[in-house]
């Protein structure tokens, strides 16, 4: 392998790691998305496209519209809990 796939790989150690370092849900989403891009493009040098594609479709994209997704509802879900949770100490 020549020295850009071993920068990758080490890239790809980096952010297994800082994934599981971080503390914020937004910052890991976008450390995973990234991970599977650099996937995608050490399957291209791998010479297996078809995975490189999917990587880059299902992993970084489709995953990652869902974690946003998921992480846009958790914050409704609890803003309207802790609103909820000020108006009862209101009435009382």
């Amino acid at each position: 392998m020549n020295l850009f796939a071993y920068l990758l790989l080490g890239f790809l150690i980096i952010c297994a790691v800082s994934v599981s370092v971080t503390r914020s849900l937004l910052s890991a989403v976008i450390i995973l998305m990234s991970y599977s891009v650099v996937m995608s493009v050490l399957w291209i040098l791998l010479e297996a496209p078809d995975l490189a594609v999917t990587e880059a479709a299902v992993g970084a994209g489709v995953t990652g519209v869902l974690f946003f997704l998921t992480l846009r509802r958790i914050t409704l879900i609890d803003r309207e809990s802790k609103s909820k949770e000020a108006g009862d100490g209101q009435d009382s």
